[in-house]
């Protein structure tokens, strides 16, 4: 077993781990209340992977440690545009709660909310402008960046799907900009 575990370990690389929330739960029996603690975790390896995982104990570190590892478990890869920002907006959510994601040019930074910040963080993205609309829940928060995450596409698989170039898929993406620029300038 000692060999499994070393190859684990091997294959794993660097993970960021962040603790978005924790919370005091309580369970009603016969004699009273029984407390103890929820913990939502993210984690990362900062190069477009990222997983999310929540878990109850009776100690904070072991509803962290179970959170931890469950989000190492369920971690998904994300494509990134030229590894700092996403391809194109997005929106995704959850329950109630919305979130509008925006890709941003260099030097932008993450202009995010706490539980998207983490996220973020976690996953790589270095530029990017993000909204949450709805509820400040954690929870939602964090399920809605996913379904947002979940929904973004790489010019590649997009050109893969419609039989085009990867060139005639980018060749649109900054001729808007373009365009208005040099409007400005006469």
């Amino acid at each position: 077993m000692a060999r499994n575990e070393q190859r684990k370990t091997e294959e794993q690389p660097e993970l960021t781990e962040r603790l978005v929330g924790i919370n005091r739960v309580a369970k009603v029996v016969k004699g009273g209340r029984r407390f103890g603690f929820a913990a939502l975790m993210v984690v990362g390896d900062q190069k477009g992977r990222v997983g999310t995982g929540h878990s109850k104990a009776k100690e904070v570190p072991d509803a962290i440690k179970k959170a931890a590892q469950q989000a190492r478990n369920s971690m998904v890869r994300v494509p990134l545009r030229e590894g700092r920002t996403l391809h194109h907006d997005v929106a995704g959510r959850a329950g109630a709660g919305r979130v509008y994601l925006r890709s941003a040019p260099p030097g932008t930074g993450i202009i995010a909310g706490g539980p998207l910040r983490a996220v973020f963080e976690a996953l790589g993205i270095q530029d990017i402008v993000a909204k949450s609309v709805g509820t400040s829940n954690p929870y939602n928060m964090v399920n809605a960046t996913f379904d947002a995450l979940s929904k973004i596409q790489s010019p590649r698989h997009v050109a893969s799907r419609r039989n085009k170039k990867v060139s005639d898929i980018v060749s649109g993406r900054d001729t808007g900009a373009s365009a208005d620029a040099a409007a400005d300038t006469e």
